[in-house]
């Protein structure tokens, strides 16, 4: 739902992503530095301040991020403390590359999911799927058959442990070792297989890993 609070937390969030401060990323969208701090949200007599549609386009702009990936980070905040309780979606990593199974954000969407058990000790929140291990691609790390808890609405920074499908169909984990507006640099989790780099207008969507069933 759109909210005075979702539209801000989303904003924070696409700073935090990008590693700026709310000022810095008025900076780079080419605005006040002052117009996204906390002040500047109420005004004076307690009433909600909202920024501009043309300031969130600047930001879109100035990130690289789509109109669907921002409105991903408002439900993200939107389903924050929410348990989520009993399954949870889960799709092979081979069916993942096939089209219909997740909307423009990367959240879990369509017919032909499993389900699977939610497990103890993961992050409960909505939106959450899990990624059943196909294959050897990814061994030590993960095996054939592992099960990986994937959050599509979490912030993702370096060192996290990503799933990232491109616009061609393939999805792949791997370790984020650089992310920024124009690209994303991933490290291979099998050193049999290489490192890859992409344009950040060949990825669909990049979500963290949670938790895996190791």
């Amino acid at each position: 739902m759109l909210s005075h609070n979702t539209i801000w937390h989303a904003i924070d969030a696409l700073a935090e992503r990008h590693q700026l401060s709310p000022s810095g990323l008025a900076r780079r969208a080419g605005l006040d530095p002052t117009s996204f701090n906390k002040s500047k949200r109420q005004s004076a007599d307690g009433r909600e301040r909202w920024p501009s549609t043309e300031s969130i386009a600047k930001v879109l702009d100035a990130t690289g991020a789509t109109i669907d990936q921002f409105m991903a980070l408002m439900r993200s905040d939107a389903s924050r403390g929410e348990p989520y309780k009993g399954v949870i979606p889960l799709i092979g990593f081979a069916q993942a590359g096939a089209g219909g199974f997740f909307d423009d954000g990367g959240f879990p969407a369509g017919q032909g999911w499993d389900v699977v058990d939610f497990p103890a000790g993961a992050e409960r929140r909505a939106g959450i799927y899990a990624l059943e291990i196909q294959g050897d691609s990814m061994l030590p790390l993960y095996r054939d058959g592992d099960v990986l808890i994937v959050d599509p609405g979490a912030q993702v920074r370096r060192g996290d442990r990503v799933v990232v499908k491109t616009r061609e169909g393939e999805v792949m984990a791997k370790v984020l070792m650089r992310h920024t507006p124009r690209n994303i640099e991933l490290l291979s989790l099998n050193q049999d297989h290489p490192n890859r780099s992409f344009e950040m207008s060949e990825v669909e969507w990049i979500a963290r890993i949670i938790w895996a069933s190791q």
